[in-house]
């Protein structure tokens, strides 16, 4: 998408970062907004926002919303990029089903295309390991999995986790609710 905001691309006339609220919101009892930059311009969503304290990627951003979540009291995040407007109406439901057989409770979405690492259940009791593995220069989400017992969701539509990154990515996302894909 070029040097665009993802989370403010228009999908049939409304920010991306708007279709995964729509399908976060009704699984979760509150919604943290991870991402780097000017906070003000999510004001409109309602949400607060946490930044990363050293950007390495997506993990970054997950340690930075677990000390967030476990300050408010939460004891779980669920993650996903703000470009998967088609998340599962069961998300987090499965995503607890799946890491109640994990030993830390930790379990990544997945479909019969593969993992899905960036769309997790993320136990809060979990930041002191992810702190240590950052400061350590890993990155990999999987590879933090695998040491961390993490299950696997498995969802029956790999279309749940379409992931918009290329112009001709949003044209598909466009069919699809237009019920013409």
């Amino acid at each position: 998408m070029g040097r665009l905001d993802k989370a403010f691309v228009p999908l049939a006339g409304r920010p991306l970062i708007a279709h995964v609220l729509d399908r976060l919101e009704p699984q979760v009892e509150r919604v943290l907004i991870s991402a780097n930059g000017g906070a003000g311009r999510f004001a409109a969503f309602g949400c607060p926002v946490v930044a990363d304290d050293r950007p390495q990627g997506p993990l970054s951003g997950v340690l930075s919303a677990l000390t967030a979540a476990a300050g408010m009291g939460a004891t779980h995040v669920v993650s996903t990029p703000v470009d998967t407007p088609f998340l599962p109406g069961d998300l987090v439901p499965q995503l607890l089903l799946a890491g109640e057989g994990s030993a830390k409770g930790l379990a990544l979405a997945a479909d019969a295309s593969g993992d899905h690492p960036a769309t997790a259940l993320w136990p809060v009791g979990l930041a002191p390991a992810l702190s240590d593995f950052l400061a350590a220069g890993e990155a990999k989400v999987m590879r933090f999995a695998a040491a961390h017992d993490g299950a696997r969701a498995v969802f029956p539509d790999p279309r749940a986790f379409l992931n918009l990154n290329t112009p001709d990515d949003l044209a598909v996302a466009e069919a699809l609710l237009k019920g013409t894909a």
